[in-house]
């Protein structure tokens, strides 16, 4: 067996679900009629993304010993290519005006793009990103060579 190159739900803990569900909302995603009040989904092109109880998502994972303090960083950053530099810095903007914290302003970065990140509610950080040698197809998907 072999998995299929895809990834069909990332699935974020949040501690509030209805206030993470607002601001997702605000971003002008529409949230799924399958949304619950213990979880809320989101149809993200061809992906979902659901927020369930940070902790109840531990539990669920068979994590008995889950601290009720977040490390500052996860190891993980959820990315929102877009088109154009100032693309980027429109999408920080309009994701802080939706309650997102800024972590890292805008700039040319190493790998010869341009990108920033901000952190939603619960500090799950999310990169906007224009990336010259990964174009987006008329769906928003990054193409990369093979």
């Amino acid at each position: 067996m072999a998995f299929e190159r895809r990834i069909s739900l990332i699935t974020l803990g949040v501690e509030d679900i209805a206030e993470a569900t607002a601001f997702y909302e605000r971003l002008g995603w529409k949230k799924s009629s399958a949304s619950q009040e213990s979880v809320s989904f989101f149809g993200l092109n061809g992906i979902a993304l659901g927020l369930f109880g940070r902790k109840a998502l531990a539990e669920d994972a068979g994590l008995k010993d889950v601290p009720d303090d977040r490390p500052s960083f996860s190891g993980v950053t959820l990315a929102y290519n877009v088109g154009s530099e100032s693309e980027v810095d429109e999408a920080l903007a309009f994701a802080e005006s939706c309650g997102a914290r800024i972590v890292k302003p805008a700039e040319e970065v190493f790998w010869g793009g341009y990108s920033g990140y901000f952190a939603d509610p619960d500090g799950h950080l999310w990169e906007v990103a224009f990336n010259p040698f990964s174009p987006l197809d008329e769906n928003g998907h990054m193409i990369l060579p093979d």
